[in-house]
């Protein structure tokens, strides 16, 4: 933190007062470097490293400049001022809820737009006219393509974590969103790094920008404190988890997978620490009820994958647990940046299983992170100093007891289960039918226990015989009558097998057996 105020870079009063209300009076360093050039209209390409203060960076010179923009006229559906793009839902959300407050001093609305979840809600906001959108790229671009939204007026666009969109592959998206935003508009993009095609980004849609790089790229926090905890097997690690996910403050756990987050969480819970899980495999609704009761501190506990490895910020995040190493170093940093946010302190510790050393040293060592490596148990001092106070235990809810699968477990599974009987009982009923039509013309031959059957059904001595095809008129092969017999029945193909089996059973109608068949679909065919 400097000792420059907001006021000093030229924030307008309205914002100023918004900031003071949120305990914020003096800015970042990125602040401080960015704010002069964006607010005075100028492309900037920021890099910082995670926990640095863009988001109020960018925030602030988008409001500011657009507080004015509807005194000329007013708000048009469809038709926004202000674009953000960033890579995760979270983020969005995250931006969002920074950017809203300082609009709203200028009367600018803004909503987020991110997959997921049903568009009706965003579709209804685009057709009441907002002014700003922060949102992901591949919604965007859907609500774009059904003539819901237009960039043509947009003034100034951020793109937030670029480097992370390269990383998920997002940006030939944010090329197509870009290049729909008028060439003369302010752009501003922040990221960590400029691989993997963020440099021809920069090249491409921002002129005459100026850089702003307050730290290295991959720099770590000064106000992070790292440890290296190596453990003699699984269950010591078990162990180890439980005691350091027992303490007071906010802590985020990392898994490398979906399956073992919401597992650990449902563990930890069970042993009377309440934790919640954030993952792919979650709804966007349960993401936010999850996120919301980590944030509110009814959960002190976020056991997540690296879904919440970028664009997750929860204020005091005291510990960081990679309870599984990540593959490579950016990961381990902004996994890591979770904790000693906005000039906080925090701590960040590395489980490490037999196996893992050597994956872990070079982790680290290209992640410029320099700590001696420890082995510990869950009663070592070093643990129980990280730990510190111990949180009372919570006694889990009662679990809600679900349905055996086949005993009414729910509509969905009974719902299955009804139509996969009705397959099968509508399969077996065409093929009893179908035989029942063999039977029937077979009986009305003279039964076929008294003659061999060939392979289609029909008695061998009977083959060259006239046939009748239930109407008694005579059915000559030669004249190709089997498939004017199928016509009649084929005119009700659903109903293929019930007809069958009714006319062997009756005796009535004759179905004539080598000439129409039924397919795995009920349907018949002449032969």
């Amino acid at each position: 933190m400097s000792d420059i105020t907001f006021g000093a870079l030229g924030v307008p009063a309205p914002l100023l007062d918004v900031l003071a209300k949120d305990g914020k009076a003096t800015a970042f360093p990125i602040q401080v470097d960015t704010l002069p050039d964006t607010l005075a209209g100028r492309d900037v390409l920021g890099r910082g490293k995670t926990g640095s203060g863009k988001t109020l960076a960018f925030s602030i010179p988008m409001a500011a400049r657009l507080g004015g923009a509807l005194a000329g006229g007013s708000r048009r559906a469809g038709r926004i001022l202000g674009l953000v793009l960033a890579p995760t839902r979270e983020l969005a959300t995250q931006i969002n809820a920074t950017l809203e407050p300082l609009a709203a001093a200028y009367g600018l609305k803004t909503t987020t737009v991110f997959g997921g979840v049903n568009q009706n809600r965003q579709v209804a906001a685009l057709k009441d006219g907002v002014d700003i959108v922060v949102a992901c790229p591949g919604r965007l671009e859907d609500l774009m393509k059904q003539g819901f939204v237009k960039l043509d007026a947009v003034e100034i666009t951020v793109i937030d974590e670029a480097d992370h969109m390269a990383d998920l592959g997002f940006l030939p998206s944010v090329t197509r969103i870009l290049d729909k935003t008028p060439q003369g508009g302010q752009r501003l993009l922040f990221s960590a790094t400029l691989d993997n095609g963020v440099d021809k980004l920069v090249g491409r849609f921002l002129q005459n920008e100026v850089l702003h790089s307050v730290d290295e790229a991959n720099s770590p926090v000064a106000a992070m404190t790292h440890h290296v905890f190596h453990v003699a097997g699984a269950d010591e690690k078990k162990e180890l988890v439980r005691t350091l996910a027992s303490g007071t403050s906010r802590r985020i756990l990392f898994m490398r997978t979906k399956h073992h987050a919401k597992k650990l969480a449902q563990q930890l819970t069970a042993q009377g620490i309440p934790a919640v899980d954030l993952h792919g495999n979650l709804s966007q609704p349960a993401r936010d009820r999850n996120l919301a009761a980590f944030s509110s501190g009814a959960a002190k506990v976020l056991v997540a994958t690296d879904v919440a490895a970028r664009g997750v910020h929860v204020d005091d995040v005291e510990l960081v647990i990679h309870v599984d190493p990540p593959m490579e170093h950016k990961a381990y940093l902004h996994r890591s940046g979770r904790t000693a946010r906005a000039g906080a302190e925090g701590s960040v510790v590395t489980i490490v299983m037999p196996g893992q050393e050597k994956d872990v040293k070079d982790l680290l060592r290209k992640a410029a992170i320099s700590v001696a490596p420890v082995r510990v148990s869950a009663t070592s001092s070093e643990v129980t100093e990280l730990v510190g106070e111990v949180a009372a235990y919570v006694k889990p809810a009662p679990k809600v007891e679900q349905p055996a699968r086949g005993q009414g477990g729910g509509r969905s599974q009974g719902a299955n289960a009804q139509r996969k009987r009705a397959a099968r009982e509508g399969q077996g009923a065409a093929r009893g039918g179908q035989g029942a039509g063999r039977g029937g013309q077979g009986a009305g031959r003279g039964g076929p226990s008294a003659q061999r059957a060939d392979r289609s059904g029909r008695p061998a001595a009977a083959r060259d015989q006239v046939r009748h095809d239930g109407s008694g008129r005579p059915a000559d092969r030669t004249h190709g009558s089997g498939r004017a017999a199928a016509q009649p029945a084929a005119g009700n193909a659903r109903t293929t097998g019930r007809r069958a089996s009714h006319g062997g059973a009756s005796g009535g109608k004759l179905m004539v057996g080598s000439v129409v068949r039924t397919n795995g679909g009920g349907q018949r065919r002449g032969r």
